[in-house]
């Protein structure tokens, strides 16, 4: 190779590794501010409403580390849902029955089947978001909330047309918004309004809003948030009302499917 061609060559090859290495170091930042964020949210409170359409729902939740749930939802629902470490309770209004089932499942199942019962209850932005090995891209960007900034895309390796787009403030990782592709079909969820804590460092959603494909389609309304409240065990323990139904179940892997 002629020497005037291969000095222009080394600096494009220069600065190619150099972006990946400042890449690979902006991620491991974003993964171990995330763990930290996490660290400082011991326990939190939250009731407000939700809406899809013409249904309105109101909610309350409560979390307290580790993993432990308590989730209402009012009418036309009304029902309880919770999680002491052993056992899950749910408490149906309407159908005056009470249920107390005895967990038997593995780790792995016990974690995906308490996520499908509980994440309709934990708007995005309280917890990190769950970013795997591998697959994971990060770039700096601005935001209307925020000057500075971090996008991450996530593709899951081995699935096509799938992508998830979450977009945090710089440096405290608050959520700010949320974009998924799947099949062609976008949807995203938008932050309106916060609530910062400074003692801790961090903001949480108070008010968010569902997008497809360009149109609104949900709003979500916190009308209470506590962060790092005391909350007794017995919380996430519910007990039956008089007059109503009791049965005991068993958590199988049946019942988690």
């Amino acid at each position: 190779m002629h020497p005037r061609l291969l000095l222009p060559l080394l600096l494009v090859l220069s600065g190619c590794s150099k972006r990946t290495e400042d890449s690979t170091a902006l991620l491991a930042q974003v993964r171990q501010r995330l763990a930290a964020r996490d660290g400082r949210l011991t326990s939190y409170q939250l009731a407000g409403t939700t809406s899809e359409g013409e249904v309105t729902l109101e909610f309350t939740f409560a979390w307290r580390s580790p993993q432990r749930m308590l989730g209402t939802l009012g009418e036309p629902a009304s029902r309880a849902f919770a999680w002491d470490g052993e056992h899950l309770y749910e408490r149906s209004d309407t159908d005056k029955l009470f249920t107390t089932f005895r967990d038997e499942l593995p780790a792995d199942k016990r974690a995906g089947f308490l996520t499908e019962t509980f994440g309709p209850f934990v708007p995005e932005g309280f917890r990190a978001p769950l970013l795997p090995g591998q697959g994971v891209s990060v770039r700096r960007v601005s935001h209307a909330l925020a000057p500075q900034a971090v996008e991450l895309t996530v593709r899951p390796q081995g699935v096509e047309d799938v992508e998830v787009v979450y977009v945090l403030r710089w440096p405290s990782l608050d959520f700010l918004g949320k974009r998924a592709r799947a099949s062609g079909t976008l949807s995203e969820m938008r932050v309106e309004q916060e609530q910062c804590e400074e003692a801790l460092s961090l903001c949480v959603p108070r008010r968010l809003t569902q997008w497809a494909d360009g149109q609104q389609v949900g709003e979500m309304t916190l009308s209470l948030v506590e962060l790092n409240p005391a909350l007794p065990a017995d919380t996430f323990t519910l007990v039956a009302p008089e007059g109503y139904e009791i049965q005991n179940r068993t958590l199988v892997e049946e019942e988690a499917r």
